[in-house]
């Protein structure tokens, strides 16, 4: 996934938001004003095959979930600028199999709607 699939499947989820409290390069997506996501630029110089730059997706995780994942993917690393005990960072490189992308996506989405107070998940369901 590059950079806008990521973007809009981000956007999909019920409820996002987005705000750029860190800069105009941070993307942080919100549920209910609550983080789910950000995505950002990688480190200065890391180009993909395209000469594109490789952008960063943070994800919250299951703390057991984010160290068996680092194990599998060498470019899924502790959450960079985050608790790299529930956030995990995803170089989107391209080896990362979509469909593993979106489901890191929806888990920490799911993560962030299960911990909201009930009259939050009340309003977010009457949105779906």
């Amino acid at each position: 996934m590059n950079k806008q699939s990521v973007h809009d499947y981000l956007q999909s989820k019920p409820g996002t938001f987005i705000t750029q409290p860190f800069s105009q390069d941070s993307d942080v997506y919100k549920v209910q004003h609550k983080m789910f996501a950000t995505l950002y630029e990688g480190k200065e110089g890391q180009l993909d095959e395209n000469n594109e730059p490789v952008f960063w997706l943070n994800v919250k995780c299951d703390p057991d979930e984010a160290l068996i994942l680092r194990d599998k993917y060498e470019s899924i690393l502790p959450g960079y600028h985050m608790n790299k005990r529930l956030w995990n960072t995803i170089v989107l490189d391209g080896t990362v199999p979509e469909d593993e992308i979106k489901k890191f996506i929806d888990d920490s989405y799911q993560i962030v709607v299960d911990n909201l107070p009930t009259a939050q998940k009340e309003a977010l369901a009457n949105l779906s």
